[in-house]
């Protein structure tokens, strides 16, 4: 019983600093192009003419 007090202080903890890293993602603008990532797979990258 008594690693409920240890366990509810550490899930408070976790979910603090997953709502911190949240709104940090979120001002730092990690998700404004989600979908230049997406298409980015599908098309390959422009290729640099070697010099010889």
């Amino acid at each position: 019983m008594s690693i409920i007090f240890t366990l509810i202080p550490v899930a408070i903890l976790f979910v603090i600093i997953a709502v911190i890293v949240f709104f940090w993602a979120v001002k730092s603008d990690q998700f404004e192009d989600l979908d230049r990532q997406g298409s980015s797979i599908l098309f390959d990258d422009e290729q640099k003419p070697r010099d010889e």
